[in-house]
């Protein structure tokens, strides 16, 4: 029973670590979480006598079966208004290792003591020491094969959570009308009115950065805003306005995005707008 009742209080604890930390004890519970206890339940529920699977087995079956359970829990939580989001993932986890747990706890108690699962340390390893000298040189190589597959498995899981992939650098640089949306730019402006438009910044470079924006109209320039500090994921819009120094048709607004101290722009966009005489 100790077996269980040790899942069930790690179980719970990984539920706030998940959550609301970070750090190692978060990711080594966090891949027995995921990549053991599922299974381990599953087969201390279906399988309660200790003579019908051996301690090699039952530790390839609970990993294997870990692996089959959790992406099922996504599937069917991708059908549920929760969606697949980390507090509905640990949140059926959880559950799913408390039911099992409750059931093989319920079916170990309904059997002769003698013939329970137990996890003895000592007599368990003497199980397998017992048992690995009678295999024959096939059964050997095969266990050796899925001890290393699991534990290779399980080393890749973790480098992949302390390692995480950075994915592409880039900003997002966009002009927005002044009711937030990809229309109803100024496209015509009388001579000393303002155009005003909405311009947006999103950092997406895995690091802080420093911007500024210019806007100039035929290539002169007008106004400059910034510096504009922003960590990475960080969104910045403002309204900005510009006023154009001469009447003529098509003339060209631009709003360039410098990236820290570049000389060139990062980032270019453009609006045309025709310039009425008063």
């Amino acid at each position: 029973m100790l077996d269980l009742i040790i899942i069930i209080a790690l179980s719970l604890l990984v539920v706030p670590l998940a959550l609301l930390a970070s750090g190692p004890l978060r990711i080594a519970l966090g891949v027995l979480f995921v990549l053991f206890f599922p299974g381990y339940t599953l087969i201390a529920a279906l399988f309660p006598r200790r003579d019908t699977l051996d301690s090699v087995e039952r530790l390839a079956l609970s990993v294997g079966l870990s692996i089959a359970i959790v992406p099922l829990v996504g599937l069917v939580l991708n059908y549920t208004p929760w969606g697949i989001r980390l507090e509905p993932i640990v949140l059926s986890l959880l559950g799913f290792i408390l039911v099992m747990s409750a059931v093989a706890l319920w079916r170990r108690r309904n059997l002769p003591p003698e013939e329970r699962f137990e996890v003895n340390l000592k007599g368990n390893f003497s199980q397998i020491t017992l048992g690995w000298g009678n295999e024959r040189s096939w059964d050997k190589l095969l266990s050796v094969l899925l001890v290393v597959a699991i534990v290779g498995a399980i080393g890749t899981i973790v480098y992949v959570i302390q390692s995480p992939k950075v994915g592409e650098t880039f900003t997002e640089f966009y002009i927005l009308g002044l009711e937030g949306k990809a229309e109803g730019y100024p496209n015509e402006v009388t001579l000393g009115n303002e155009g005003e438009v909405i311009v947006g910044i999103v950092n997406r470079e895995h690091e802080p950065a420093s911007y500024s924006v210019v806007i100039a109209v035929n290539e002169d320039s007008l106004t400059e805003v910034g510096p504009i500090y922003l960590d990475h994921e960080a969104k910045w819009e403002q309204e900005i306005s510009f006023t154009p120094v001469m009447a003529g048709a098509d003339q060209k607004v631009e709003f360039l995005l410098y990236k820290e101290n570049d000389a060139e722009p990062y980032h270019r966009l453009h609006l045309w707008v025709d310039v009425n005489g008063t």
